[in-house]
C-alpha cells in the first residue's frame, strides 16, 4: 500500500529518487505511464490489474481502444537504480508538465508524481472531497 506525500526534485536527466517506502513495496520495478494530469507508478501486478480492468470496460463499452493504447504505449518499465532514482523519460515528463520540482504521494494502489503546483491545486480539492465522503459515511 502506497501512502505519504513526498516533495522531491527532478535532476538534469530526468530521475528523480522514490522513497524508500515505496521502492520496498514496488519490490523492485514496476510500471510509470501517464495518469490523470500526473504520472502513475503501478507494481507489477497492479499494472495488469489496471490493464484488465481497462479491457473489461472496453468490452462493456465503457471506454475505447484508445484509452489502452495511451495507457500501454506510453508505459514503460522502471527499477530504481542503488541510488532509488527512476528515469522518467521526456514525453512523460512533459505529459505531466514536470519541470525542477515534484510531489510524489502514494494513492493506496498507485505511486503517482505530480509537477508541484499541479499537486498543490488537487489537494485542496482533494482535502474537501474526503470532507464530504467522511461525513456522507458517518466516520
Amino acid at each position: 500500500m502506497f501512502v505519504g506525500t513526498f516533495e522531491h526534485t527532478l535532476d538534469g536527466k530526468g530521475r528523480v529518487v522514490l522513497p524508500s517506502t515505496f521502492r520496498n513495496e514496488l519490490a523492485g520495478k514496476g510500471y510509470l505511464t501517464q495518469y490523470e494530469n500526473c504520472l502513475g507508478i503501478w507494481t507489477e501486478q497492479g499494472f495488469t490489474e489496471v490493464a484488465s480492468r481497462l479491457n473489461e470496460k472496453k468490452h462493456e463499452g465503457k471506454t475505447t481502444n484508445n484509452a489502452i493504447r495511451a495507457f500501454a504505449a506510453n508505459a514503460v518499465q522502471i527499477e530504481p537504480d542503488t541510488q532509488g532514482r527512476i528515469l522518467i523519460p521526456q514525453r512523460l515528463r512533459e505529459f505531466a508538465d514536470l519541470d525542477r520540482e515534484v510531489v510524489i504521494i502514494g494513492a493506496i494502489d498507485r505511486i503517482e508524481i505530480w509537477k508541484l503546483e499541479r499537486w498543490q491545486t488537487v489537494s485542496a480539492e482533494a482535502d474537501a472531497t474526503l470532507l464530504g465522503a467522511v461525513t456522507d459515511l458517518g466516520i
